[in-house]
């Protein structure tokens, strides 16, 4: 580690620098994040942007005293290597680790937890106004950008404090990208903008000739008052309410330090426009700022290498599925909040655009915008990732299912995701969707069902979600027709005896195994809504015991909607629920945690017979709370 790096502890004495060292330190910084990442995997492109704007921040401001709010939080790298943390680092969103978010029980510093996106300045907003109500001095900084600003929510919390008497910065962190290619007259604008940069520094060279010739100065003064607002215009900021300040270099650290002081005093709601290049410092990591988005470990000398498993992603799945679909139907459209990449709609993209709708970050606006579509005779897919779904719960209720909406949404990341963490899990879109009138639910055990069940959910007359892990599964072979399953319909993939496990999702390969040290019925249920009431209803005559398997929450889930049926078809069984727990997940390598939270073939063994430990004595029912 650097001399400068190896010294700073804390803000504190970040502070203690004289800034003619903070170029200097900013290097550093940079260097030693490329070194950290590339070892750990994580968020590298936005985070090597963020560098300067890190240090001047810190170097600004009385932090943690005054809260700073990073949106979204993965550009939080050098944030937490200043804060104390730097040691850490090779703990990078690994079990027990440092989060790859700002977590406000890791440190003081993290003032609030942000890995979904566009909630930063409603938070610093209501801690603007907490601070006045109780007479405190405090500041709050939010710092948005990687395209969080396209979301409805960042507007909402504008319009609020541009009415709102109390002080607030906030800065735009513009680096042209979110993770996906930067989308919709947002952006636009924001290049607008930069030329209006470029347009006063013209203006400034301009004036410095004009002015040894008078009349043509004069001329020239006449003219620029005439066209002023027609080129450089009152922003949307202003009007919103907001004194704006921009756009400024995002890597001239000293620069962002004088602008910070000035606003750091003024008064009411402050905009700051800063422009950083995402990938900055590294050179692939700027000419391909998408691929090294969020990348694994990988040589800085040498790059990223192509990866080489033989396994299709359910992601890969999805995406030819999509394809295949879309050449044989010319009603299907393809929506994505801002997740191309990650929601496997690339060759969709290229192969068919103008059925392609990436409506950035706003997931309830695509919600609708598919809801429209379908009213219209079109036959939407929503690619979005199960966690993301959560934030257009009120869409997908009102607009889409209380209309009966024949639109699909393929959940990807659902279950457990790993290094992430608990923000993006896919825990709880069973229980929340199941609930759902006119919604169905199919849960895919492996890579050749999920495009099966797509087919199904597409051939159906109202809405249906796919839900789908991230990364790949048992490696099925994958037909290469559009043949579908029968609706709302399971299989039994093992016959035994005394025990029956009723497997929704993946984890029914896990129950295979367990199963031969049991002789245990494993079911297929594939469906979580509606039930296979009939299959269920013979398993449940024919066997003493069942347990039910998901990877989602035990509370609402799957293995709920046995209990209930059970009790509807008046069927008093012993049932185990197996599924997560009624907790957040943690953050790690997704076969570890699978281990630790007891849904792999040993840990299932184990709950049956802590729970069943003699499978020959007279079962008594459990109670589920």
């Amino acid at each position: 580690m650097t001399a400068l790096l190896e010294w700073i502890q804390s803000p504190a004495q970040l502070r203690k620098l004289s800034r003619d060292s903070l170029p200097g330190l900013a290097n550093e910084l940079r260097e030693r994040l490329i070194q950290s990442v590339s070892q750990t995997g994580g968020h590298f492109s936005s985070n090597l942007g963020t560098v300067e704007l890190t240090i001047a921040l810190h170097y600004v401001f009385n932090t943690p005293e005054d809260r700073l709010i990073w949106d979204v939080g993965h550009q939080t790298y050098p944030h937490k290597m200043l804060t104390g943390r730097m040691d850490q680092m090779g703990t990078l969103r690994q079990k027990g680790g440092l989060s790859g978010f700002p977590r406000r029980e890791e440190s003081a510093y993290d003032a609030f937890g942000t890995a979904h996106s566009s909630t930063s300045i409603s938070a610093a907003l209501g801690m603007a106004m907490a601070a006045k109500q109780t007479g405190s001095q405090r500041k709050a900084v939010a710092i948005i950008g990687d395209g969080a600003l396209t979301a409805g929510m960042a507007y909402e919390a504008m319009n609020n404090a541009g009415a709102a008497d109390c002080d607030v910065l906030v800065i735009l962190n513009d680096n042209d990208m979110s993770i996906s290619p930067p989308v919709g007259a947002l952006n636009q604008y924001l290049g607008e903008l930069m030329s209006g940069r470029f347009y006063a520094e013209a203006k400034k060279i301009g004036e410095k000739f004009l002015k040894n010739a008078p009349p043509l100065f004069a001329l020239a003064r006449q003219l620029e008052q005439q066209t002023h607002n027609f080129i450089q215009p009152e922003t949307i900021f202003e009007k919103l309410g907001f004194t704006y300040t921009g756009p400024i270099d995002g890597h001239d650290v000293n620069g962002m330090v004088d602008a910070l002081q000035k606003l750091s005093q003024a008064k009411g709601p402050q905009f700051l426009h800063v422009v950083t290049r995402k990938g900055k410092g590294y050179a692939k990591a700027e000419a391909d700022p998408i691929n090294y988005h969020g990348p694994g470990k990988f040589d800085p000398a040498v790059g990223l290498t192509p990866a080489t498993s033989s396994k299709l992603t359910f992601t890969q799945v999805f995406g030819q599925w999509l394809c295949d679909m879309a050449a044989k139907d010319p009603r299907l459209v393809g929506i994505t909040p801002a997740m191309r990449e990650g929601s496997g709609m690339v060759a969709f993209s290229q192969r068919f655009a103008n059925r392609y709708h990436d409506v950035g970050i706003a997931e309830q606006h695509a919600v609708t915008f598919a809801a429209g579509m379908a009213c219209e005779g079109l036959k939407p897919v929503v690619a979005i990732y199960s966690t993301f779904l959560q934030r257009a719960y009120d869409q997908l209720i009102h607009d889409v299912a209380l209309q009966n909406l024949p639109v699909v949404f393929a959940l990807d990341r659902a279950g457990l995701v790993g290094a992430d963490g608990a923000t993006h899990a896919g825990m709880f879109d069973i229980a929340f969707t199941r609930c759902i009138p006119n919604m169905s639910v199919a849960c895919p055990a492996d890579e050749n069902e999920c495009r099966q069940l797509l087919s199904t959910a597409y051939a159906q007359d109202h809405s249906v979600t796919v839900r789908y892990p991230r990364g790949a599964g048992v490696g099925a072979e994958v037909c290469k027709d559009l043949s579908c399953l029968p609706f709302g319909k399971g299989e039994i993939r093992r016959q035994g005896k005394g025990v029956a496990i009723l497997s929704f999702g993946p984890l029914l390969y896990e129950a295979l195994k367990m199963a031969e040290q049991i002789d245990a019925t494993v079911v297929n249920m594939r469906w979580a809504k509606p039930l296979d009431l009939e299959l269920l209803n013979e398993v449940a005559q024919t066997h003493e015991r069942l347990v039910t398997l998901e990877d989602g929450t035990r509370k609402g889930g799957a293995g709920a909607a046995v209990l209930e049926a059970l009790q509807d078809l008046g069927l008093a069984k012993p049932v185990l629920v197996i599924g997560f727990e009624d907790e957040f997940t943690e953050h790690g390598d997704p076969a570890l945690l699978m281990q630790h939270y007891g849904l792999t073939a040993p840990g299932i063994h184990q709950r049956i017979e802590t729970y069943w430990p003699d499978v020959q004595a007279a079962p008594t029912l459990r109670r589920v709370v």
